[in-house]
């Protein structure tokens, strides 16, 4: 029997994919929004693909404030896209 693959949603285009192709942002337990490139933080975690304009399209939508029910600063969007930028370029 073949091992099962766990699938999840991301929040700027809304596509079901696997989770190890997205990229999971989380709210920590003292609150802290950030990039999880592991996907092993603690806490709550919500997915985006691995380009910009998802996390663009998240942003825009509201979607990852929505996700963690909570307002989500300016600074910590941009600190976002500067992370995941850097992540795609491969300086990280």
């Amino acid at each position: 029997m073949p091992k099962k693959i766990p699938m999840r949603q991301c929040l700027g285009c809304r596509e079901m994919k696997p989770k190890r192709e997205l990229l999971r942002v989380v709210r920590s337990p003292e609150g802290a929004i950030a990039l999880d490139l592991h996907g092993k933080a603690s806490g709550r975690g919500a997915y985006v693909c691995r380009n910009t304009e998802c996390l663009k399209k998240a942003i825009r939508a509201k979607a990852i404030a929505r996700a963690f029910d909570t307002e989500i600063p300016q600074e910590i969007y941009d600190a976002l896209l500067a992370e995941m930028e850097a992540e795609t370029n491969g300086t990280r």
